[in-house]
């Protein structure tokens, strides 16, 4: 994919994705006025975890407290009860009562709002700290996913072995205004078209943009 036709896929990308559901940390922005918080407690329950899970997850756990010092109150049974099955809920709950402790302790109760920041709290990468930074506070920042990374790569828009090369890459050539809603396009269309093994070129609407880097198998 040329430079000059990204501005083209991605138009086509927006109109496609209005056919299926919007993926859960946007219902959680949208549902929150954009708490920041809520954002940064949903995607770290979305790791390893269908979207279906995830909101059911977040809406149980909401339901108890939806703050720093509210979730903090909650044992640590009572947190795994409310997010499993959601992948790792063990590990999630532990991180989530780190995060809530280090929120209170060191910056009053607030997420903050730099990428720097939020990868210091217990559990969260940089795709969950930029998916904060952008949907929670709307300032600059590529959330690269695994769908992110895979697609990126399939067009031939970049050529990176991880999702950090690819950021790292996207914030040299994607042109700014697309850097917030990238993730957001991408992981439904990487759902349920630009699937990681056979996908379905056969339907795909950018089909004559896509270099089709790897993909040895296609329905």
């Amino acid at each position: 994919m040329r430079q000059d036709e990204i501005h083209a896929a991605i138009r086509i990308v927006k109109r496609e994705i209005r056919q299926w559901e919007e993926p859960v940390v946007g219902v959680v922005a949208r549902m929150s006025a954009r708490d920041p918080f809520r954002i940064l407690i949903s995607c770290l329950l979305s790791l390893r975890t269908k979207d279906k899970t995830t909101g059911e997850a977040s809406a149980r756990l909401f339901a108890f407290a939806h703050t720093p010092a509210g979730l903090l109150k909650l044992s640590l049974k009572k947190i795994e009860r409310a997010i499993y099955p959601v992948g790792f809920y063990r590990m999630k709950a532990k991180s989530i009562h780190a995060i809530c402790r280090r929120l209170l302790d060191v910056y009053g109760g607030r997420v903050p709002d730099s990428i720097d920041e939020l990868v210091t709290l217990s559990g969260v990468g940089r795709k969950t700290a930029n998916l904060v930074v952008t949907v929670g506070y709307k300032k600059p920042g590529i959330c690269v996913d695994i769908h992110v990374h895979r697609i990126s790569n399939r067009w031939g828009y970049v050529k990176t072995k991880t999702p950090e090369e690819t950021e790292e890459a996207l914030r040299e050539k994607l042109p700014k205004p697309y850097w917030i809603t990238f993730n957001d396009l991408l992981v439904p269309y990487g759902q349920h078209v630009c699937l990681p093994v056979s996908p379905f070129c056969s339907r795909c609407k950018l089909i004559e943009y896509c270099d089709r880097v790897g993909v040895t198998r296609s329905r």
